[in-house]
Order: C-alpha cells, then structure tokens, then sequence
C-alpha cells in the first residue's frame, strides 16, 4: 500500500504549548503522537480501517485459535501483535516504529509508576464494583502455576506477548480516533486526546467482556478504569514500550501471586 499525504506536515515538535496538557500529564520534552497529524506519515480513512481490521483480526485469533496449554497459546498471542503490527509496516513502511521509542531510565520509573498507580485504582475499583454488583473469576488467574515449571515459564512470556498486543490493540483505535477527529471535526489536540483516552478503554473494556462472564460493570468500571490508567503511560511518553511495561509488570506482579498461591495449594 502506498502512504500518501493529506496535508502539509507539520514538524514533530510544532505543537503549541497551549494544545498540551501540564507537565503532570505530557512530558515536556516535545515528543508527540505518530500519525495524527501527519507526521511521520499522514494515513488515509482507508488505511486506517485497513489498520482496524488488523486489530480485530489479531484478536479474534487470540480468542478463536484453541490453546490448550501455554506453548501452544504463543501462537495466537503472538499473532495477536503481530497481525496488526505487520498490516501497519506494510501501511506505513518503516514508520510503524514511531509507536516504540528509546526506552531509559526515567521510562523504567515511570512503567513502574504507572504499574503501582493501576494496581492501586484496580483495587478500589474492584472494591466498589464487587460490593455492587459482584465479580466473576479469572480463569488466567485460577490456572496459574498449576502446571509444570516449564508450562508456566512458557506462560509468563506468552502473557508478556499478548500484553504488548493489548497496547497495540488499544493504541492504534486511540491513534485512529485520534487522527479522525483532528483533521475532520478539528477541535483542539487535547479535546482529540482526552476523547481518544475514553473511548479507547470502553473499547478495551468490551474485548474483555467474555473473559469475565459478560459482567459490563466488571469489564468497563474495572478493566475499562484500568486502561485509562495505563493509556496515560503512553500519552505521558508516547512510548508504547513505556505502557507496554507498566502492563506487563502489573499482571506479571498479580499472575505471580497466583502462581505462588496455586503451587502452595497442590503442595
């Protein structure tokens, strides 16, 4: 597919200090988000719905491929980032890489920052939805370090895989909206920020719906407040790697909890 652009381009660093949020939110470095103005390359309606249906497809091969133990499930999870990370290559050439950026040591603090701020809204969340309207297990959670040692080595980078596409399956709708509603309703950056944020975590939340027993106020107050939360790790660095690792070190931290529950049990 070839890349054409929209309009003119404006440079990476050209966005105004009136259309970012406080340094609380944006770093203030100058960095912004690929593809929603035009930079690196400006995307087509076309190609982003080509981009979307990528999305989905990866998905519905992590959720539809049978995975009967965690060697096996490496397949679908990594098709799960792999389909729409190779359907944007192909889109973009070598500019799907401005998703991933250098990561240092202020990105390592700031995944776990973020990591430790989502386990904590994820707890009282889970809080307030389980008092209200109860909540349904995880099977993830249950099989956890119920195997042998090398099926739950095979699980954790299984899991690293597919929360990596969790990002992608999440960023690139955010980049889409994102793009869509700057340069066609064209309110300012932040109003295109913070409506890309909202509707990307109910479209997170709703992929989870089956995982918890169709449970929406499980699946869009908890998981959906949980998304927010590590959608800001990425608006914060524009750094998929950054939310990436905020993800993975959050479940990494709640999977081994059960893994070490469950073992203690079969002892």
């Amino acid at each position: 597919m070839n890349t054409h652009h929209t309009r003119a381009l404006p440079s990476p660093d050209s966005t105004s200090a009136e259309d970012r949020f406080g340094r609380l939110i944006e770093r203030n470095d100058g960095d912004d988000f690929p593809f929603y103005n035009g930079v690196p390359v400006a995307l087509s309606v076309r190609q982003w719905v080509v981009a979307i249906i990528a999305v989905v497809a990866g998905f519905v091969a992590l959720i539809a491929i049978p995975q009967p133990n965690n060697f096996v499930a490496l397949i679908p999870r990594a098709l799960f980032v792999g389909i729409p990370l190779l359907t944007l290559a192909l889109i973009t050439r070598d500019h799907w890489r401005a998703l991933f950026r250098e990561v240092r040591g202020r990105d390592v603090r700031t995944m776990f920052g973020f990591a430790l701020l989502n386990i904590v809204v994820s707890f009282v969340l889970a809080l307030i939805v389980s008092a209200l309207f109860g909540v349904a297990s995880n099977e993830v959670m249950e099989d956890a370090g119920q195997s042998t040692a090398l099926d739950t080595a095979a699980f954790y980078v299984g899991t690293g895989i597919q929360l990596v596409g969790e990002e992608v399956f999440t960023m690139l709708p955010f980049l889409a909206l994102m793009s869509f509603v700057f340069g066609r309703v064209k309110p300012s950056r932040r109003t295109a920020i913070v409506l890309a944020w909202l509707v990307s975590a109910v479209w997170f939340g709703a992929a989870h719906l089956p995982t918890y027993d169709w449970n929406f106020a499980q699946a869009f107050i908890i998981i959906g407040g949980a998304r927010l939360v590590l959608t800001l790790a990425y608006i914060r660095t524009k750094n998929l790697w950054v939310s990436s690792g905020a993800h993975i070190i959050n479940d990494w931290a709640l999977f081994t909890q059960a893994v070490l529950v469950n073992s203690a049990l079969i002892a």
